[in-house]
């Protein structure tokens, strides 16, 4: 039996460009929605995203597609309470490194994000930003 191609290989997301979540990000912010990593998102809302990314990233489907996915699965994975914790207790400074880890870590789009390994990964993101390079006297 032959199977159709799916246009989607749901377990195992193309990687993204965190400035391409970024813009899924500042849609939501834009749009008085900058807490949606604390209180989820919907489907609608979801699809006005899926606007903004056509509008910002044009037709090129297999981006837009990735890039939708992989900011819904981060928008999930804050629902575990270890990470709506860090968000809470960082603040918007975590954003940046979020976006980073959504883009490249490997992501199963029906499970999501593991929320251990993206806490672990967002924590090592946040302790490069915090050593940061020393300054020369």
């Amino acid at each position: 039996m032959m199977r159709s191609p799916s246009p989607v290989d749901r377990t195992d997301v193309a990687l993204a460009d965190p400035e391409h979540l970024a813009l899924a990000m500042a849609y939501m912010v834009r749009t008085g929605r900058g807490l949606t990593m604390l209180r989820g998102i919907s489907e609608a809302e979801l699809r006005e995203v899926d606007q903004a990314l056509w509008d910002a990233l044009g037709s090129n489907p297999a981006r837009r597609v990735a890039v939708l996915v992989r900011f819904g699965c981060l928008i999930r994975v804050f629902a575990a309470r270890s990470l709506a914790d860090l968000l809470l207790r960082t603040g918007y400074r975590l954003l940046a490194p979020a976006l980073r880890v959504a883009a490249q870590m490997r992501l199963d789009a029906d499970l999501g994000f593991n929320p251990v390994k993206f806490e672990r990964a967002l924590i090592e993101q946040l302790a490069r930003i915090d050593s940061g390079p020393a300054l020369a006297a």
